[in-house]
């Protein structure tokens, strides 16, 4: 399942499991409609979803979690013995059998705690399954063990779907291809018959002609004469980050690239504050800054914008104007509130500049899309 962030894909996700009502259409199961109240009623139908942020229980064990709900009963308890031995069953089928069922769920990495999440749809039967951005926080050889357990279970019958922004995986591993675009269906095309190139035009809606245009037009620019802003001599962090050197030039887009664990996020949270640097020192616009606490690093006009949008950035309860106009209010305090026709304005410009669908300041930010949310947290 295919598009840009705000498309609608996690929308169509919830309508299909149940945690949206639909307003028309119809929702077939076997060729039988399926009227859904609930959650509840699409996993009895054979519905299961993995997210992409790992919806376990830390502090149980894995056994636990896999038959989470699904207990085997002895009188007014649980039968311990029979659901860990229903868990490894279930463990087993997706060539998980090293893990130890009893062991904690807080012993095992997050790529296998995404396993073991797709083996609770073992338990339930799963005829469906729903896979929202999965491969997110996995290395290579993690997302091809995914793959393997993803084969396996399309091969025993079980119908996929499969939502990611990494174009080399979605070719990896589908068969067929269902664009949105704007929350509206565009197509659907065997993924064999479809180039990245066609893909890609047809989810943001330009023609190919269009994209290489846009493509061909972008120069390489020269920031060597450009002021430096940011200038780190030898910050580091034990465990994270080695002592490195870095420099940021106004008006310059800097991009960190390596893999998972190679300290990209470790570093970004040095230059914020986030984390306090162990070593070395930063100057910022050629003045020796104290950047160790998040605040001084607002102080110095750095922003921070988390990969962790659900436990590091928005606040799920408050509404979309309230997420934008948080950290004004919190420059200003408790005791001075941002008058609400400037709060309004402010707000108004961001939606509209930044294009956040629904354009409703006063919906839950916990109702808008991955992708709207993150807009609202820029």
């Amino acid at each position: 399942l295919m598009g840009e962030n705000g498309a609608g894909k996690s929308t169509l996700i919830k309508a299909l499991t149940g945690v949206y009502k639909i307003d028309s259409g119809k929702i077939l199961i076997d060729g039988a409609d399926l009227h859904l109240s609930g959650t509840a009623d699409a996993q009895q139908a054979g519905i299961s979803t993995v997210y992409q942020e790992v919806n376990l229980c830390a502090n149980l064990t894995i056994g636990e979690n896999v038959m989470l709900g699904h207990e085997v009963a002895k009188g007014l308890g649980i039968n311990w013995k029979a659901t860990h031995s229903r868990a490894r069953e279930a463990l087993d089928k997706l060539g998980l059998g090293h893990l130890n069922p009893r062991a904690p769920l807080s012993s095992i990495s997050l790529a296998m705690q995404q396993l073991v999440a797709i083996s609770r749809s073992m338990v339930t039967n799963a005829k469906v399954l729903i896979l929202d951005e999965p491969t997110s926080s996995l290395d290579a050889v993690e997302v091809e063990q995914l793959f393997g357990v993803i084969r396996r279970l399309r091969d025993e019958g079980v119908a996929i779907l499969f939502v990611s922004h990494f174009l080399d995986q979605v070719y990896a591993i589908s068969d067929r291809l269902t664009v949105l675009r704007n929350g509206a269906f565009v197509g659907e095309y065997l993924t064999a018959d479809l180039d990245r190139a066609s893909l890609i035009a047809k989810m943001i809606g330009k023609d190919i002609a269009a994209l290489q245009r846009l493509d061909s037009g972008r120069e390489a620019r020269d920031f060597d004469d450009a002021p430096v802003v940011y200038d780190a001599d030898g910050i580091s962090r034990k465990g994270a980050v080695e002592p490195l050197d870095l420099r940021l030039r106004r008006g310059e887009v800097v991009g960190f690239a390596g893999l998972l664990g190679s300290g990209r996020t470790e570093l970004a949270r040095l230059i914020y504050g986030a984390d306090k640097a162990e070593t070395g020192h930063v100057a910022i616009d050629g003045e020796r800054a104290d950047v160790k606490t998040p605040a001084a690093g607002l102080r110095h006009r750095i922003a921070f914008s988390s990969e962790n949008r659900r436990d590091e950035g928005i606040i799920r309860d408050l509404s979309v104007r309230e997420n934008i106009v948080l950290g004004v209010q919190a420059k200003r305090g408790w005791a001075r509130p941002l008058p609400r026709k400037e709060a309004d304005e402010l707000v108004a410009k961001y939606i509209s500049e930044l294009n956040v669908r629904p354009a409703d300041p006063d919906k839950p930010i916990k109702n808008l899309s991955g992708g709207n949310q993150q807009k609202v947290l820029l």
